[in-house]
């Protein structure tokens, strides 16, 4: 073999971690996920829409692309999110020089949603760094950083590749 072969070390979490990178990675981003979601509930807000509003409050206005690029979230969900939030009324689309892009900006609904949240916000961070330490979330968030970066790279390559399509049997026979 390539010597590359994950096994789980010892404790009692390891046990319940895949070899698999990505399983490995949406389960525990699923079980913060809920955690943080758990502790923003006053506020209304989940995760997922905190951090678009925040990443909104930070440009001011936002177009889509924008978006997809901070959060690295694709098109399909952000839009989803985005109508969602324009329905609640705590984002609005404003004019922009090139009408073909969607800018977004918060009304003064959302900025109240997103000062309400901000402290649960904090908690919910305070919570996961005293638990995890800071030293090793600086840790994790370089290596997390270069995961990344292999990702992006390796499907940057691959996109452009045709995908395999299976056979289809011929008729009439084997």
């Amino acid at each position: 073999m390539n010597g590359r072969r994950t096994r789980p070390t010892n404790g009692p979490d390891r046990a319940r971690l895949s070899p698999c990178v990505c399983s490995t990675l949406r389960m525990v981003s699923r079980a913060v996920t809920q955690l943080y979601d758990d502790i923003l509930r006053p506020s209304g807000l989940r995760v997922t829409q905190f951090s678009i509003l925040g990443a909104i409050a930070r440009l001011g206005a936002a177009n889509l692309r924008q978006l997809e690029y901070m959060l690295a979230i694709d098109q399909t969900t952000l839009t989803r999110s985005l109508n969602l939030l324009e329905r609640d009324r705590v984002i609005e689309r404003v004019p922009h020089p090139d009408g073909r892009i969607k800018a977004m900006t918060l009304t003064s609904k959302g900025r109240k949603a997103l000062d309400a949240a901000r402290p649960l916000w904090a908690r919910a961070q305070d919570k996961v760094l005293r638990e995890l330490g800071t030293t090793a979330w600086a840790d994790a968030q370089r290596r997390l950083a270069h995961l990344h970066r292999v990702a992006v790279k390796k499907r940057r390559r691959t996109r452009g590749q045709s995908r395999v399509r299976p056979r289809r049997a011929r008729r009439g026979g084997l």
